[in-house]
């Protein structure tokens, strides 16, 4: 087996179990603003859970959640004081990822702005600058989302991680949420020099082809570029109602215990996935029950 890298997992009901609010529209970014000190013990347990990369609490430090005037006037401090708490937990223990976000909505790739979206991320990216190890690119709908990122980091010597998320009904063939094929996601990520393209916040059983198409194309190229996996946990979250990701707190699967969990990573990893973590309702325990089945294997 190759050797695995463990992520973190999802953040917002890691959040509450360590005494943060969630609500909407602020997501997780309430806790940044609001409970500093329960975003540092959420990346605590995940890093004494095992994970040995952590991700910046900025996925919520757009628009769409903290609103136009507040990302403008205090969002580049809201996202600074997220990368140095996330800094201030991993110490010497994990590496940490400087978050990019879907700038316009998550699963919204219609909504993608290019003319605002390179100011958007020059203010994400000045403000993660000084306490980050690599950039993580992630929940991406579309190959515009992901080229747009990448081009705001050209120049920036730090590891490109892309991740993707992905259609969760797609009938014949794992899709992006733009609809455009995994195929052409790799072959961007790999254009751009991507150290890792992955695939996230989407349901378990979305990932799998996902996987394989991705480490075939990236094996025949002769890249040495790693895959990944983060799926979610939501319940029945399908495409049509997309929107509701960014409206209304999703309930999560009963299902998808620390113990099944590992079940779908055991097949992501046979498909070609060295990089394993959890998105959206995947916590701590889900991380550890990782970190000793890998131990076991």
């Amino acid at each position: 087996m190759a050797q695995i890298t463990l992520l973190d997992g999802g953040m917002s009901r890691e959040l509450v179990a360590c005494g943060a609010e969630l609500k909407q529209p602020e997501w997780s970014a309430g806790a940044v603003i609001d409970r500093p000190e329960a975003v540092v013990a959420a990346h605590r347990n995940f890093i004494n859970a095992g994970a040995e990369v952590i991700t910046v609490n900025a996925y919520a430090m757009v628009p769409f959640h903290i609103g136009e005037d507040r990302f403008s006037s205090l969002g580049a401090e809201w996202t600074t004081r997220a990368a140095g708490l996330a800094r201030e937990a991993a110490g010497t223990q994990a590496k940490v990822a400087g978050c990019l976000p879907p700038l316009f909505g998550s699963y919204k790739p219609e909504l993608f702005d290019t003319a605002r979206a390179p100011t958007m991320l020059k203010q994400l990216i000045e403000a993660q600058f000084d306490h980050v190890d690599l950039w993580l690119v992630e929940t991406t709908s579309s190959l515009e989302e992901a080229a747009a990122a990448a081009a705001a980091l050209a120049g920036d010597s730090r590891p490109l991680w892309i991740a993707f998320t992905l259609q969760d009904d797609a009938p014949t063939q794992p899709l992006l949420r733009s609809g455009e094929t995994v195929l052409a996601a790799t072959e961007l990520a790999l254009h751009h020099g991507a150290e890792a393209l992955l695939f996230n916040c989407s349901q378990p059983e979305a990932m799998g082809d996902a996987v394989a198409i991705a480490a075939d194309t990236a094996r025949a190229a002769g890249s040495t570029m790693r895959i990944g996996v983060y799926a979610n946990a939501f319940d029945e979250h399908k495409d049509e109602g997309a929107g509701a990701a960014n409206e209304v707190i999703t309930e999560v699967r009963e299902d998808l215990t620390p113990a099944a969990y590992l079940d779908w990573a055991d097949q992501w990893i046979a498909a070609g996935a060295s990089i394993i973590g959890g998105c959206c309702g995947v916590g701590s325990a889900h991380i550890a029950a990782l970190r000793q089945h890998l131990k076991d294997v």
